[in-house]
Protein backbone atom coordinates (compact mmCIF):
# COMPACT_ATOMS: atom_id res chain seq x y z
CA UNK A 1 0.00 0.00 0.00
CA UNK A 2 2.74 2.39 0.95
CA UNK A 3 4.36 1.15 -2.35
CA UNK A 4 1.15 2.43 -4.79
CA UNK A 5 1.12 5.94 -2.33
CA UNK A 6 5.14 6.03 -3.11
CA UNK A 7 4.29 6.06 -6.82
CA UNK A 8 1.81 8.10 -7.35
CA UNK A 9 3.38 10.83 -5.38
CA UNK A 10 6.52 10.51 -7.67
CA UNK A 11 4.26 10.47 -10.91
CA UNK A 12 2.49 13.19 -9.60
CA UNK A 13 5.76 15.12 -8.88
CA UNK A 14 7.39 14.14 -11.84
CA UNK A 15 4.07 15.85 -13.94
CA UNK A 16 5.08 18.80 -12.06
CA UNK A 17 8.36 18.66 -13.10
CA UNK A 18 7.80 18.50 -16.72
CA UNK A 19 5.03 21.32 -16.88
CA UNK A 20 7.73 23.47 -15.12
CA UNK A 21 9.91 22.55 -17.38
CA UNK A 22 7.53 22.88 -20.61
CA UNK A 23 6.55 26.54 -19.06
CA UNK A 24 10.13 27.46 -18.63
CA UNK A 25 11.08 26.30 -22.50
CA UNK A 26 8.03 28.48 -23.55
CA UNK A 27 9.38 31.54 -21.67
CA UNK A 28 12.62 31.33 -22.84
CA UNK A 29 11.53 30.57 -26.65
CA UNK A 30 9.12 33.63 -26.21
CA UNK A 31 12.65 36.22 -24.70
CA UNK A 32 14.88 34.11 -27.03
CA UNK A 33 12.48 35.28 -30.19
CA UNK A 34 11.29 38.74 -28.48
CA UNK A 35 14.95 39.71 -28.47
CA UNK A 36 15.93 38.70 -31.96
CA UNK A 37 12.78 40.38 -33.37
CA UNK A 38 14.25 43.69 -31.10
CA UNK A 39 17.85 43.42 -32.54
CA UNK A 40 16.11 42.35 -36.37
CA UNK A 41 14.06 45.87 -35.92
CA UNK A 42 16.93 47.97 -34.91
CA UNK A 43 18.92 46.64 -37.88
CA UNK A 44 16.83 47.84 -40.25
CA UNK A 45 15.97 50.70 -38.24
CA UNK A 46 20.05 51.58 -38.93
CA UNK A 47 19.44 50.38 -42.52
CA UNK A 48 16.40 52.73 -43.45
CA UNK A 49 18.92 55.67 -41.65
CA UNK A 50 22.05 54.37 -43.68
CA UNK A 51 19.17 54.64 -46.71
CA UNK A 52 17.28 57.92 -45.93
CA UNK A 53 21.15 59.87 -45.38
CA UNK A 54 22.46 58.04 -49.32
CA UNK A 55 19.51 59.58 -50.75
CA UNK A 56 19.26 63.09 -48.51
CA UNK A 57 23.24 63.21 -50.07
CA UNK A 58 22.19 62.42 -53.81
CA UNK A 59 19.22 64.81 -53.65
CA UNK A 60 21.55 67.54 -52.29
CA UNK A 61 24.32 66.80 -55.20
CA UNK A 62 21.49 66.65 -57.98
CA UNK A 63 20.06 69.94 -56.29
CA UNK A 64 23.91 71.24 -56.67
CA UNK A 65 24.00 70.10 -60.12
CA UNK A 66 21.12 71.39 -61.72
CA UNK A 67 21.87 75.01 -60.01
CA UNK A 68 25.62 74.88 -62.03
CA UNK A 69 23.74 73.61 -65.13
CA UNK A 70 20.89 76.29 -64.48
CA UNK A 71 23.65 79.15 -64.22
CA UNK A 72 25.52 77.65 -67.29
CA UNK A 73 22.81 77.94 -70.16
CA UNK A 74 21.78 81.28 -68.24
CA UNK A 75 25.32 82.81 -68.58
CA UNK A 76 25.48 81.44 -72.40
CA UNK A 77 21.72 82.31 -73.67
CA UNK A 78 21.65 85.92 -71.89
CA UNK A 79 24.00 87.53 -74.78
CA UNK A 80 21.64 85.44 -76.96
CA UNK A 81 18.98 87.22 -76.40
CA UNK A 82 20.70 90.65 -76.25
CA UNK A 83 21.79 90.22 -79.50
CA UNK A 84 18.66 88.77 -81.17
CA UNK A 85 16.74 92.16 -79.78
CA UNK A 86 19.43 94.31 -81.19
CA UNK A 87 19.07 92.72 -84.73
CA UNK A 88 15.19 93.18 -84.43
CA UNK A 89 15.57 96.65 -83.17
CA UNK A 90 18.68 97.08 -86.22
CA UNK A 91 15.67 95.48 -88.67
CA UNK A 92 12.96 97.56 -87.89
CA UNK A 93 15.45 101.10 -87.58
CA UNK A 94 15.96 99.54 -91.54
CA UNK A 95 12.24 99.04 -92.12
CA UNK A 96 11.21 102.67 -91.05
CA UNK A 97 13.86 104.37 -93.00
CA UNK A 98 12.76 102.04 -95.98
CA UNK A 99 9.61 103.45 -95.85
CA UNK A 100 10.25 107.17 -95.81
CA UNK A 101 12.39 106.39 -98.43
CA UNK A 102 9.59 104.78 -100.84
CA UNK A 103 6.95 107.73 -99.24
CA UNK A 104 8.26 111.34 -99.28
CA UNK A 105 7.77 112.56 -95.28
CA UNK A 106 4.82 115.14 -94.90
CA UNK A 107 5.90 119.03 -94.98
CA UNK A 108 4.36 120.60 -92.05
CA UNK A 109 6.04 123.49 -91.99
CA UNK A 110 4.39 126.96 -92.12
CA UNK A 111 7.10 129.22 -92.84
CA UNK A 112 6.53 131.79 -95.05
CA UNK A 113 7.80 130.61 -99.27
CA UNK A 114 8.16 132.45 -102.17
CA UNK A 115 5.98 130.49 -104.39
CA UNK A 116 6.56 130.47 -108.31
CA UNK A 117 4.77 128.55 -111.64
CA UNK A 118 4.18 129.08 -114.83
CA UNK A 119 2.45 126.53 -117.47
CA UNK A 120 5.53 125.91 -119.05
CA UNK A 121 6.61 123.97 -116.16
CA UNK A 122 4.21 121.53 -116.39
CA UNK A 123 2.21 120.01 -113.81
CA UNK A 124 2.51 116.20 -112.74
CA UNK A 125 -0.15 114.32 -113.05
CA UNK A 126 -2.08 114.01 -109.79
CA UNK A 127 -3.41 110.21 -110.17
CA UNK A 128 -3.37 107.57 -112.74
CA UNK A 129 -6.34 107.26 -114.56
CA UNK A 130 -8.20 107.95 -117.48
CA UNK A 131 -9.95 111.24 -117.94
CA UNK A 132 -13.84 110.38 -118.21
CA UNK A 133 -14.78 114.32 -118.05
CA UNK A 134 -12.49 116.64 -119.95
CA UNK A 135 -12.05 120.36 -119.05
CA UNK A 136 -14.85 122.24 -121.26
CA UNK A 137 -15.72 126.54 -120.70
CA UNK A 138 -16.48 126.91 -124.21
CA UNK A 139 -19.23 124.45 -124.63
CA UNK A 140 -21.24 121.76 -122.54
CA UNK A 141 -20.14 118.34 -121.84
CA UNK A 142 -22.45 115.98 -120.69
CA UNK A 143 -22.82 114.66 -116.81
CA UNK A 144 -24.42 111.18 -117.08
CA UNK A 145 -25.43 111.04 -113.63
CA UNK A 146 -27.06 114.23 -113.64
CA UNK A 147 -28.24 113.54 -117.35
CA UNK A 148 -27.02 117.11 -118.57
CA UNK A 149 -25.00 119.38 -120.23
CA UNK A 150 -22.62 121.77 -118.49
CA UNK A 151 -19.53 123.70 -118.48
CA UNK A 152 -16.63 122.01 -117.07
CA UNK A 153 -13.80 123.86 -115.31
CA UNK A 154 -12.13 121.11 -114.34
CA UNK A 155 -11.35 117.28 -115.47
CA UNK A 156 -12.49 114.43 -114.04
CA UNK A 157 -10.38 111.75 -114.06
CA UNK A 158 -11.35 107.59 -113.09
CA UNK A 159 -9.88 106.06 -109.91
CA UNK A 160 -10.71 103.72 -107.36
CA UNK A 161 -11.34 104.50 -103.57
CA UNK A 162 -8.16 104.76 -101.49
CA UNK A 163 -5.94 105.32 -104.36
CA UNK A 164 -3.61 107.49 -103.61
CA UNK A 165 -3.13 111.24 -105.10
CA UNK A 166 -0.26 113.27 -105.52
CA UNK A 167 0.72 117.11 -105.51
CA UNK A 168 1.29 118.05 -109.19
CA UNK A 169 3.24 121.14 -107.96
CA UNK A 170 5.01 122.37 -104.86
CA UNK A 171 2.41 124.99 -103.46
CA UNK A 172 0.77 125.77 -99.86
CA UNK A 173 -2.78 124.66 -98.53
CA UNK A 174 -5.42 127.66 -98.80
CA UNK A 175 -8.53 126.31 -98.07
CA UNK A 176 -9.80 122.53 -97.30
CA UNK A 177 -13.63 122.27 -97.40
CA UNK A 178 -16.60 119.83 -98.02
CA UNK A 179 -18.45 120.62 -101.05
CA UNK A 180 -21.76 119.04 -101.42
CA UNK A 181 -20.56 118.15 -105.59
CA UNK A 182 -16.99 117.80 -104.73
CA UNK A 183 -17.02 116.35 -101.52
CA UNK A 184 -13.42 116.71 -99.74
CA UNK A 185 -12.25 119.42 -101.73
CA UNK A 186 -8.86 121.05 -101.80
CA UNK A 187 -7.12 124.19 -103.13
CA UNK A 188 -3.57 124.81 -103.33
CA UNK A 189 -1.64 128.19 -104.27
CA UNK A 190 1.36 127.23 -106.56
CA UNK A 191 2.57 131.11 -106.94
CA UNK A 192 1.89 133.62 -109.65
CA UNK A 193 -1.83 133.32 -109.73
CA UNK A 194 -1.97 129.83 -109.95
CA UNK A 195 -4.98 127.97 -108.16
CA UNK A 196 -4.84 123.80 -107.83
CA UNK A 197 -8.09 122.20 -106.82
CA UNK A 198 -8.54 118.60 -105.88
CA UNK A 199 -11.78 117.29 -105.15
CA UNK A 200 -13.34 114.08 -104.11
CA UNK A 201 -10.47 113.28 -101.01
CA UNK A 202 -10.45 111.31 -97.93
CA UNK A 203 -7.59 110.86 -95.12
CA UNK A 204 -6.06 114.24 -96.50
CA UNK A 205 -2.46 114.34 -94.56
CA UNK A 206 -1.78 117.86 -94.51
CA UNK A 207 -4.13 120.77 -93.26
CA UNK A 208 -4.54 124.45 -94.06
CA UNK A 209 -1.03 126.31 -94.10
CA UNK A 210 1.05 123.51 -94.88
CA UNK A 211 3.35 123.33 -97.26
CA UNK A 212 3.74 120.68 -99.87
CA UNK A 213 6.29 119.50 -102.30
CA UNK A 214 5.73 118.34 -105.73
CA UNK A 215 5.00 114.25 -105.83
CA UNK A 216 4.12 114.06 -102.21
CA UNK A 217 0.35 112.31 -101.23
CA UNK A 218 -2.25 114.90 -100.15
CA UNK A 219 -5.09 112.28 -99.56
CA UNK A 220 -6.91 109.39 -101.50
CA UNK A 221 -10.02 108.91 -103.78
CA UNK A 222 -12.91 108.55 -101.75
CA UNK A 223 -16.56 107.56 -102.44
CA UNK A 224 -18.20 109.49 -104.84
CA UNK A 225 -20.75 112.22 -104.07
CA UNK A 226 -24.47 111.64 -105.50
CA UNK A 227 -23.37 113.88 -108.91
CA UNK A 228 -21.18 111.35 -109.64
CA UNK A 229 -22.81 108.46 -108.86
CA UNK A 230 -22.63 106.83 -112.52
CA UNK A 231 -19.28 108.19 -113.25
CA UNK A 232 -18.02 106.24 -110.29
CA UNK A 233 -15.10 106.97 -107.90
CA UNK A 234 -12.51 109.80 -109.53
CA UNK A 235 -10.26 112.53 -108.69
CA UNK A 236 -12.00 115.73 -109.55
CA UNK A 237 -8.80 118.28 -110.97
CA UNK A 238 -9.05 121.98 -111.42
CA UNK A 239 -6.49 124.88 -112.25
CA UNK A 240 -7.28 128.31 -112.51
CA UNK A 241 -5.14 131.38 -113.20
CA UNK A 242 -6.41 134.33 -111.04
CA UNK A 243 -9.69 132.61 -110.89
CA UNK A 244 -9.94 131.39 -114.15
CA UNK A 245 -10.29 127.81 -114.94
CA UNK A 246 -7.35 126.45 -117.62
CA UNK A 247 -7.15 123.39 -119.80
CA UNK A 248 -4.79 121.44 -117.00
CA UNK A 249 -4.17 118.46 -119.63
CA UNK A 250 -2.32 120.87 -121.54
CA UNK A 251 0.25 121.20 -118.41
CA UNK A 252 0.69 117.83 -117.66
CA UNK A 253 3.69 116.43 -118.29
Amino acid sequence: MKKKRAAAFWRKKQYVIAGTLIILAVIGLTWFYTGEQTKERARKEQELAKQAKELEEQVALTQEETEEQVEAVSSFVAPEVENEKAEVAALEEAEQQEEEKEEPAKETTNVAETLHFSAEDGLSWPMQGDVILNYSMNQTVYFATLDQYKYNPGVVIAGNVNDKVYAVAKGQITHIANNEETGCTMTMDLGDGYTATYGQLKELNFKEGDYVEEGQVVGYVSEPTKYFAVEGSNLYFEIDKDGVPQDPVTMFQ
